[in-house]
């Protein structure tokens, strides 16, 4: 089995350890005997249709996103497509609000996005900063813990009817206001928990391998269990952290 990853902007969306989940993918492939090819997706370069089987983009401040924000664009077509062919994709924070309609700045002027997830995102003048705890339930009827760091000042709102990745227990989630955190569409799915994310929360990896494989072999597999208590540990201390900081939901 194999996995082709396209890590879209490496060298302009990497700050928070975001590049962090690109290590934790490729380790839980390696230790189920999954190859992994990484490859980098830089401005100006092409997405080939087909080639990938899981996307990911990271976070950036504003400069950097309004840097790489008109490429995106020029890669909107066939990324949607990709998703809608069965590409897994994670965006986190920057990148998850480019992946919306558009990004409002606090000077008013707008960074186009591409459309793939039903949101939009206008810049506040507070950031929002601390542990947060989600639940969510990525597959009907099975409900997880996620827990992250957020650290963002835009508020992110999503379409009427859109699929968040979660419900805030305790953070800002989006926007502070409606108890949501993230957006998903497919196995595309965008979020603001940073820290990085994936490592202390293993099973959302897992998710997204099994997502990524599918789309190669036409069926979702059953990924082996990890002994995973490290893993288990990091994120009950993120929980409590989170928990301890409260929140509004």
């Amino acid at each position: 089995m194999k996995i082709v990853v396209g890590h879209l902007y490496p060298d302009y969306l990497n700050i928070y350890a975001d590049r962090g989940n690109i290590a934790v993918l490729e380790r839980r492939a390696a230790w189920r005997g999954i190859d992994f090819d990484y490859r980098t997706i830089g401005l100006g370069e092409p997405v080939r249709a087909g080639e990938h089987d899981l996307y990911y983009v990271g976070g950036g401040q504003d400069r950097e996103q309004a840097l790489i924000a008109p490429d995106l664009v020029s890669k909107g077509e066939v990324l949607r497509e990709e998703v809608a062919q069965g590409a897994a994709f994670l965006a986190v924070c920057g990148g998850y609000q480019l992946l919306g309609r558009f990004y409002r700045n606090r000077s008013g002027a707008e960074l186009p996005g591409i459309g793939l997830l039903p949101h939009h995102t206008i810049a506040g003048e507070r950031r929002m900063i601390g542990d947060v705890l989600l639940e969510c339930e990525v597959e009907p009827g099975d409900r997880r813990t996620l827990a992250g760091f957020e650290n963002h000042a835009g508020r992110t709102y999503l379409d009427e009817g859109a699929a968040p990745l979660g419900r805030v227990l305790a953070g800002f989630g989006n926007n502070g206001d409606d108890g949501l955190e993230g957006s998903r569409v497919g196995g595309a799915i965008g979020t603001y928990l940073h820290g990085p994310l994936l490592p202390r929360n293993p099973w959302l990896a897992d998710w997204l391998i099994a997502k990524a494989l599918s789309r190669r072999l036409g069926e979702t597999p059953e990924l082996d269990e990890l002994p995973d208590d490290f893993e288990r540990s990091a994120q009950l201390v993120s929980a409590e952290r989170a928990r301890a900081r409260g929140g509004r939901f």
